[in-house]
Formats: structure tokens, sequence, C-alpha cells
């Protein structure tokens, strides 16, 4: 099945499966997604990102995190470039999520990174998603 925004579909499985309060997740692995991932665990947002191959595409395992009271650590997570309208940011127009609270995830030629670092390394991109 070809799916025609991979990134949205990574995006709605996390979010119906921390509605859903899930564990886990598995979905099919692409570079792309895997660094999305690898950007929200080491922002604090999911616990742990595993990538196997099963000697087609590969799949992605995302173990998602929760605090004490059962509450998932992504609150809302939304797509912001979309295929049909692609949102390209300079590093002094990315927007800040949430006062600073949460992250905005770039595409940059120097790799798939967070609002913080490419604004340190003064590099724009395209704007892939928000998370708080």
């Amino acid at each position: 099945m070809s799916l025609t925004d991979p990134i949205a579909d990574l995006l709605t499985r996390i979010r119906n499966a921390q509605r859903a309060g899930l564990e886990q997740i598995e979905l099919p692995a692409s570079k792309m997604k895997q660094r999305i991932c690898e950007v929200l665990r080491e922002e604090g947002f999911v616990r742990e990102v595993t990538a196997k191959e099963d000697g087609q595409q590969g799949v992605l395992t995302v173990v998602l995190k929760y605090d004490a009271d059962k509450r998932p650590a992504i609150s809302e997570i939304r797509r912001q470039s979309k295929p049909g309208l692609r949102r390209y940011v300079s590093y002094r127009d990315i927007p800040p999520v949430m006062n600073g609270l949460g992250i905005a995830v770039l595409s940059t030629s120097h790799g798939v990174m967070v609002d913080r670092e490419a604004r340190k390394q003064h590099l724009g991109g395209e704007l892939l998603a928000t998370v708080w």
C-alpha cells in the first residue's frame, strides 16, 4: 500500500496510540520517519525508537512515554508542511511553539532537527511538525 503522506501517517499513528493508551507502535520504516522519531526521543516525547529489517521495507518500533498518571508525554502533535502546501521557513521565521514549551521539527540541509538547533546553526528548511 502506498501512502500519499507517510509523515502525516506517522504522526497520526502516534496520536491515536497515545489516545488508546498503547505502550508501543510498529510502522513501516523510512529514514525520514526514523529521524523524526529519534528527534522526539531526544526531546523526551517518546521513550525508545528501534528499527529492524524484515527483508522488505523494515519496521520501526516506537515505545511511547506516559507520566505516573498514565497521561501521554505528547499533548498535541500537528503536521505543518503538507504535500499539497509545503511550508518552508528561514531560521529567523521559525515559529515558537507554545512560547518555548513545545518543539518544531524541521528538515534542513543538515538533516532533521529541532527548531532550537536550527536557529543556533542558522539553518532554515521545511517545517514538518510541531509537538507539545
